[in-house]
């Protein structure tokens, strides 16, 4: 399902042409790929094929030439949204993909009754917290040793209603 098409030079790319599209399990090599690249290998083969197979969960992806350069996913509780991926392959950051592929995320749970967005971030991500600041989260607790590394978790929360 095609969610959203845009021109390249809108968004700061050399490409003539992006999609945003729904992902599903025949993205799953894509996803892998993707996440090895952006996001070192965060979640495995298995937890890969239930984020895209699973209906409680939205997966979005940016296509450029028929390659995912990026790339949202959520699980849907009740009716609010639990942010749990977002990933840009490192070439194309800063080109504004990262909103986009948020804001169409946001859309699809708005659609199905979603009125609130949660995510945790790492505490010294500073990319990662500019991105949702920018996007309207606001800081609400922290998890102490949440990451492996024993990086202490943001909790973040924004309104879909905006």
């Amino acid at each position: 399902m095609q969610v959203h098409v845009m021109k390249g030079k809108d968004l700061k790319s050399k490409s003539s042409l992006m999609e945003v599209i729904t992902l599903n399990s025949q993205n799953l090599n894509a996803c892998l790929e993707l996440d090895e690249i952006a996001l070192k290998g965060l979640w495995s083969k298995s937890q890969w094929e239930k984020e895209l197979s699973d209906s409680q969960r939205l997966c979005l992806g940016i296509l450029d030439s028929s390659k995912l350069i990026a790339l949202g996913c959520g699980w849907i509780v009740v009716d609010e949204l639990h942010l749990t991926a977002v990933a840009v392959h490192p070439n194309h950051r800063r080109q504004g993909l990262a909103q986009l592929v948020l804001s169409n995320v946001f859309i699809q749970a708005l659609n199905r009754g979603c009125t609130r967005v949660t995510l945790e971030v790492k505490s010294d991500d500073d990319a990662a917290l500019g991105l949702y600041k920018s996007c309207g989260f606001k800081t609400a607790g922290y998890r102490r040793n949440y990451y492996k590394i024993g990086t202490d978790a943001f909790i973040q929360w924004r309104s879909l209603n905006l």
